[in-house]
């Protein structure tokens, strides 16, 4: 009987039936993926074009990143592949796909050595994503909450993705990309940001150690968090760095060297109420996104700030510019998304010469002095003047204006019942010049407590030019956010009487022009008599013929008075106009004491011209703007016109440096510290009713400056004179700012540059013998 062989020819067809079978069907579901037919699948255009969320740049003259607008966590900005070392390319690859270069975005090697792993239960076999790959999850990502079916379904698309781009895109591009998105914590998306947050510097600045950490945290950042794991973060690093040597970017000795440096940190949490002038950038941010002003959506009470706001939008270009200016596509701009440039006149170093002289005065001397004073306050940190009941009115108004009043207000509750939640203590953190301050606080005495710290806001500018150099709208802007240079008005005090004085030099008068030290009085509008005094007595010199810089020099009220009697107060108020006030002044006799309430940046501005040889020329902030390709999309220059003829801005500078020679601003020339300046300085001091406010505005012949200070209430003040005037409260922030200034030779500014004397000019300035000044202060208004 012959035996017959089993015949396996159908259970070979069978196999291959099966194997062509499943080869079909991958390959219909691979081309079902690519064609979208089980979920999305970006299109050529979408890989050529992907979207990129970037964060606008604030930079500044001296082209230092001030700060970013940026939506969300998308703080991102771009950076070239030529700007990032070659250390860090070196340390991704060898990190994240040794074979970035030999692969065209699947490594089936990788994948390989996965699945063994997974089999395996070798936990060290690493991942199988390349670079590509993980680029193609960032740019299009997962949705979260999938199942299994799904989660493979993404992956496999992942796979077609990273082809795609690695057809769309050279090995370069794909790096810089990957680079540029990637989430490195902290808000600090893309390498640059990073870079910045973690190290203070530029991508291309990094050092091996700083590279290899970055490249680290990229397994996962969350983990790998410098800030809050450092430990872990450094063993991470050093792995990197471990890999680097494993495949030849780096020597033994190189490893052993690196390996053993710390992280290096030197974070800079992202915040945009921390960092280089922040003031400044909050108002760059609410001008460019102003809407066209409708007066429905104003306040009864904002009548003032509506005209002010629309005469803005008219004349200003960059006061709603992202609604005035349109892309090529006809959307509008978006400073949070479109990766604007936006090149400021503000100078890095100034600015921070600027805040820390503000910080300084602040926090070494007024407050200080301050704070030894208020335990004599019957109700501090009120005045002595003020009732019980006033002060209760105070709070009351405080009380309303916070969050916590609103939500209570919201939960039904009435106002005595949210009076009694104010007064219970609760946990709260709270600013002092010392450092922040975790303590157990009633809402009520928070209040009391940020009440009692004097505010201060400076400005200074480029005379010639209008550039802005310096804007400091506070001491602290994520505790006093209220910006003091633009947004707040105060009462000027004495530093309104230049303006005064320049209808008195353009109408034939001089410096050295006499008139008598008596008492005038003016006949109101009611029939009444007004006869404005001196802040302290000058018996010696009463009745006297003085010359018109003694008066402006000593801040005299009684020779600005006689000045007024010559001529009206609405003439006084044509020559503020012409030279840039635009808040509402009241054309009185009084006028010239300061009783309006206008803003820092006016009276920067202002006081500028004289240094103009009569030109005013209005301060402004912005260059241009860049899109995000680095095309000028937008160019701005000031507004000027002539103000004043040239001999009388010379006249009236020649009268202010009295005022630092030999009057009120003398500290400039004598004091140790912020003092003993030998250039050429024309200013004026102010100081207004009850010391509320300190003014000093300085104009040198290349840099004019501006400080204000005072508390938030006006009824919380210094009690005498000598503590309260502008001398005393203002100038010496300007006098840090300067001193700093002329420190920095990078920055131009010397003492030996002098004001510029006009052509054919023929008027005598020496005013020979003067009386004798006394003690020179600061006037107080008196009505």
């Amino acid at each position: 009987m012959t035996l017959q062989k089993p015949d396996f020819s159908r259970y070979i067809k069978f196999f291959w039936i099966i194997v062509i079978s499943l080869g079909i069907a991958v390959a219909f579901m691979f081309f079902g993926i690519a064609r979208g037919w089980m979920g999305f699948m970006p299109t050529f255009e979408d890989l050529e074009n992907p979207e990129s969320i970037l964060a606008s740049q604030v930079i500044s003259s001296d082209n230092k990143l001030m700060g970013t607008f940026f939506n969300e966590n998308e703080n991102r900005t771009y950076v070239r592949y030529e700007e990032i070392p070659q250390h860090l390319i070196d340390a991704l690859i060898s990190t994240e796909d040794v074979r970035f270069y030999r692969h065209s975005g699947i490594d089936l090697r990788g994948l390989l050595r996965v699945a063994k792993g997974v089999l395996t239960g070798d936990t060290s076999s690493g991942g199988g994503s390349t670079i590509s790959q993980q680029l193609a999850k960032m740019l299009f990502p997962r949705e979260k909450n999938s199942g299994a079916v799904k989660f493979i379904f993404r992956k496999f698309r992942e796979w077609i993705i990273a082809i795609k781009l690695e057809r769309s895109y050279t090995k370069e591009e794909i790096l810089t990309m990957y680079l540029n998105k990637y989430d490195f914590l902290n808000l600090a998306v893309g390498i640059k940001t990073a870079s910045n947050v973690y190290f203070n510097c530029e991508p291309d600045s990094l050092k091996l150690h700083q590279a290899a950490m970055l490249v680290g945290m990229a397994k996962n950042s969350s983990l790998y968090n410098p800030v809050r794991r450092d430990e872990l973060t450094l063993q991470r690093r050093n792995v990197v760095l471990s890999q680097m040597h494993k495949y030849g970017y780096l020597t033994r000795a190189e490893f052993d060297s690196v390996k053993s440096l710390p992280l290096d940190l030197d974070y800079h949490r992202v915040d945009f109420k921390r960092g280089l002038a922040p003031y400044f950038r909050e108002y760059l941010r609410t001008t460019m996104r102003a809407s066209k002003p409708d007066r429905s959506k104003y306040a009864s009470w904002q009548e003032q700030i509506f005209k002010e706001d629309s005469t803005e939008w008219v004349e200003n270009p960059l006061y709603g510019w992202v609604h005035k200016n349109k892309k090529a596509d006809g959307s509008t701009y978006d400073i949070y998304r479109d990766g604007l440039k936006i090149y400021t006149t503000i100078d890095s170093r100034m600015q921070r010469y600027a805040e820390e002289a503000l910080t300084k005065h602040l926090r070494e001397n007024l407050q200080p002095l301050f704070d030894r004073r208020v335990k004599s306050l019957r109700n501090p940190p009120f005045s002595n003047n003020m009732s019980a009941a006033e002060t209760d009115e105070l709070i009351d108004r405080s009380i309303r204006q916070t969050e916590r009043y609103r939500v209570l207000r919201e939960s039904g509750k009435n106002f005595g019942e949210i009076r009694e939640e104010f007064k219970k203590p609760v946990e709260m953190t709270i600013f002092s010049w010392t450092g922040e301050i975790d303590t157990l606080m009633s809402p009520i005495d928070s209040i009391k407590w940020y009440l009692r710290f004097f505010r201060s806001s400076f400005m200074a500018l480029e005379n010639g030019t209008g550039k802005v150099k310096a804007y400091v709208g506070g001491p602290s802007y994520e505790y006093f956010m209220y910006d003091m240079v633009k947004g707040g008005k105060r009462q000027v005090g004495s530093t309104v009487k230049p303006f005064l004085y320049t209808l008195a030099m353009q109408n034939g008068f001089t410096p050295c022009t006499k008139v008598p030290y008596v008492r005038q009085q003016f006949i109101l509008f009611d029939g009444s008599v007004w006869e404005p005094r001196d802040a302290s007595d000058d018996a010696e010199n009463y009745g006297r013929m003085v010359t018109l810089k003694w008066g402006l020099a000593n801040s005299k009220n009684m020779i600005s008075a006689w000045v007024m009697k010559q001529f009206n107060p609405q003439a006084v108020t044509e020559i503020m106009r012409k030279l840039g006030v635009y808040s509402p002044i009241d054309a009185v006799p009084s006028m010239f004491l300061g009783t309006s309430d206008i803003t820092l940046y006016e009276m920067v501005g202002a006081f500028s011209t004289y240094a103009n040889k009569g030109v005013y020329i209005k301060p402004y902030f912005v260059t241009h703007i860049e899109d995000r390709h680095g095309n000028v999309i937008a160019s701005f220059v000031p507004q000027r016109h002539e103000a004043i003829d040239e001999n009388t801005a010379y006249l009236m500078i020649n009268l202010m440096q009295g005022v630092v020679d030999n009057g009120t601003g003398g500290r400039l020339r004598s004091r140790e510290g912020y003092g003993r300046f030998t250039m050429p300085i024309a200013g004026k001091t102010g100081t207004t009713q009850n010391h509320s406010d300190g003014w000093f505005i300085g104009v040198t012949p290349q840099l004019s400056a501006g400080v204000w200070t005072g508390a938030d209430l006006r009824s919380i003040h210094f009690a005498d004179i000598s503590t309260g005037q502008g001398a005393n409260m203002a100038l010496p922030v300007w006098g840090y700012f300067m001193k700093s200034v002329l420190a920095d030779p990078e920055l131009g500014i010397s003492q030996d540059v002098q004001f510029e004397r006009p052509l054919n000019f023929d008027v005598n300035l020496d005013c020979s013998v003067e009386p004798d000044t006394g003690s020179s202060t600061d006037e107080e208004d008196f009505f």
